[in-house]
């Protein structure tokens, strides 16, 4: 016989890791946005935008960040936290 209960659905991850891994992602796509641009019109002509301080260092490490807070997002267990109290 089938039972009238409904099934209750176990996500993976909990609402605060979704919380963290939106975060994660939001750091990551300013990292990209950061780092487009400095192209030059005129493929005869260099533009020295290309080497700013925004494209080499900020980006990257937006970037880096943001791929960070994914893997925490990832590992983070809340259930843990609240059963060592």
């Amino acid at each position: 016989m089938k039972s009238n209960k409904p099934v209750k659905q176990n996500f993976v991850f909990q609402k605060k890791n979704y919380q963290f891994m939106l975060i994660g992602l939001a750091v990551i796509a300013l990292g990209f946005i950061l780092m487009s641009g400095g192209a030059s019109d005129d493929p005869n002509v260099f533009n020295e935008d290309v080497f700013s301080f925004r494209r080499i260092r900020l980006a990257p490490t937006l970037i880096l960040i943001g791929f960070g807070i994914e893997v925490f997002a990832i590992l983070y267990n809340p259930d843990k936290r609240k059963t060592e109290k």
